[in-house]
């Protein structure tokens, strides 16, 4: 299949337009503060500081440019964030040496916060701030308050007004990456359903047509390769709807995790603990896959008389426990996964582990099993109870 033509990004775009116009600003107000300094100071005092000027322009253009062409990699980025620190340091120096350079701070605070992250971002733009509060109020003389409060005050005020454009762009990238899972999944359940549920299809009827004019000698191993066709078949579709139907991605999740579990045994039931709440999509599923898969194993191999499935909330994390009562078996001494299978365990624990959770199995013969898994989810922001 060709990949398909990449979209225009029209975020990139205009944080290209946004880059672009505080750049500029930067070079405008660098060059306006450099021509006041020269102008009020003596040629004595004009050659270091025009020269750390010089040198902070150029770190400023070095990691400009290291932020425009930022791509992963772990390399890449430590280089860029020696050169910001550099930055800093350089521009604290000259703003606290000679404040007519002051105005130029919105310039390096805005490219502080896209160079860092999290608390580095805080120090990186609090260095800035402080920086500039203190040669304004040196500028003063160290007599006018108001030059030392006013930079604090507003580099409080932009970094919330940052933070807060952060959030709702992380808000945005969430729902698009949720949307976009969405319509893959169906994309997905469209070619297995035309490719391979057609396939099985079509070779039940023709194992179907071949059992009644077969020889009665073969009837027996035709008659097991049709059922077992069969379930294969029930299964596929099951799969399909389970991708493109959003029954079991928009009930209740108890009542998901339920009616999954029960494609296996029958008399299965789901216990809740904790308050439920919203949880993210791909942890909605990973339970269900979780959930399916436990049960599954219980069918094929457990000959359990009971049964049963816990599902609770945490503050930070949402746990899973499959139990049976089953032959039980030794975990350690499981074989690995062949063509004969295997991969049940190993798959639940993958997925599992991807979302940053924990998978844990205990058992032993004749003592019955459970599968326990936990994943982390963010807190609670209410107390809106799961509707989804």
């Amino acid at each position: 299949m060709p990949a398909a033509a990449p979209r225009p990004d029209t975020s990139s775009r205009i944080d290209g337009r946004i880059d672009a116009v505080v750049h500029s600003g930067f070079a405008v107000l660098m060059v306006a503060s450099a021509v006041r300094y020269v102008m009020r100071h003596s040629p004595a005092d004009n050659l270091w500081t025009v020269a750390l000027a010089a040198a902070v322009c150029a770190l400023y253009a070095v990691t400009a440019l290291l932020a425009h062409r930022r791509q992963p990699g772990e390399r890449r980025r430590q280089l860029w964030l020696a050169w910001m620190i550099a930055l800093v340091a350089a521009w604290a120096a000259l703003v606290v040496v000679a404040p007519s350079f002051a105005w130029c701070s919105f310039a390096i605070f805005f490219l502080t916060r896209t160079a860092f992250r999290g608390p580095a971002a805080y120090v990186a733009g609090g260095a800035t701030v402080a920086a500039t509060a203190v040669g304004l109020f040196r500028m003063s003389e160290w007599t006018d308050v108001a030059m030392l409060l006013g930079p604090l005050a507003a580099g409080a005020m932009l970094t919330l007004i940052y933070d807060k454009i952060e959030r709702g762009q992380e808000q945005l990238a969430a729902s698009e990456r949720e949307a976009g899972i969405a319509a893959e999944r169906e994309r997905v359940s469209r070619e297995i359903h035309d490719t391979v549920t057609q396939g099985l299809a079509s070779s039940l009827l023709l194992l179907e047509a071949a059992q009644r004019s077969w020889p009665d000698a073969a009837n027996p191993d035709v008659r097991k390769a049709t059922d077992v066709l069969r379930r294969n078949l029930a299964d596929t579709r099951s799969l399909v709807h389970e991708l493109s139907a959003p029954g079991l991605e928009t009930a209740p999740l108890p009542e998901a995790l339920e009616h999954a579990a029960r494609q296996y045994v029958d008399a299965i039931r789901v216990q809740v603990t904790g308050d439920p709440r919203l949880l993210p999509s791909e942890v909605r599923h990973a339970l269900l896959r979780v959930t399916q898969s436990a049960v599954a194993n219980i069918k094929l191999h457990a000959r359990a008389d009971h049964a049963s499935v816990t599902l609770g909330y945490l503050p930070d994390a949402v746990t899973l426990d499959v139990f049976d009562d089953g032959r039980g078996f030794d975990p350690g001494a499981v074989p690995s996964p062949s063509e004969k299978g295997g991969y049940g365990l190993r798959a639940m624990r993958q997925r599992v582990e991807q979302l940053g959770g924990e998978l844990s199995v205990e058992s032993a013969p004749g003592e019955g099993t459970i599968i326990a898994a936990q994943l982390p989810v963010s807190p609670p922001a209410s107390s809106t109870k799961e509707a989804l």
